[in-house]
């Protein structure tokens, strides 16, 4: 038994319930596979490019920063130019995401990068984003061995790379996105 079905098997018992029928995993599965839309605020249904403002729009309007690069080259010059105007370390661990290698880290020799999960000292983090959403400004983030959790909440400051293609109008889209993943791929759901 996986450490999974464990837990699982323990909120079942907390709640009272036992094993769900044969017919009840089926009709869970389908509801999963299915995904009805939610309601969608009309604020997002414009096209891909006045997305990706509203997106920064909005996270902005939660306090988050936003830098646009013409083209991924501008990356490390970007983080390197944030980190200077808020007077933060140079030193920065950064999410062993093979994504982020398409990047030219090495010409900004200043930043020192560790890969890897984050640990207590570190102030600076790096990851790349799944995808995120025009409706609300919100980022989806991946965990797993090349995008360690640790990275998105130790650090007082993390850093996310987000390419505009990632922008996505809604949840909905995202999750039919990843629906699409698991079916391609024969995978469960991230976490």
């Amino acid at each position: 038994m996986s450490a999974r079905e464990r837990i699982l098997g323990d909120v079942r018992r907390a709640l009272g319930r036992g094993e769900l029928s044969e017919q009840a995993k089926a009709g869970l599965e389908t509801r999963l596979k299915s995904g009805k839309a939610n309601l969608i605020p009309a604020r997002s249904d414009k096209p891909h490019d006045a997305q990706v403002d509203l997106f920064a729009e909005m996270a902005e309007g939660v306090q988050a920063s936003v830098a646009r690069v013409p083209d991924g080259s501008d990356v490390p010059g970007a983080v390197a130019d944030y980190l200077a105007q808020n007077n933060l370390p140079s030193d920065i661990v950064m999410a062993p995401d093979e994504n982020l290698d398409a990047y030219p880290w090495a010409e900004r020799p200043l930043l020192g990068m560790r890969r890897g999960k984050a640990e207590g000292a570190d102030q600076v983090s790096i990851t790349a984003a799944e995808m995120a959403f025009a409706e609300t400004g919100t980022l989806m983030l991946r965990s797993g061995p090349d995008s360690p959790s640790t990275l998105n909440f130790l650090p007082d400051t993390h850093m996310v790379v987000l390419r505009a293609s990632q922008i996505r109008k809604s949840y909905e889209d995202g999750w039919d996105d990843i629906r699409r993943q698991m079916e391609s791929q024969s995978n469960s759901l991230p976490r």
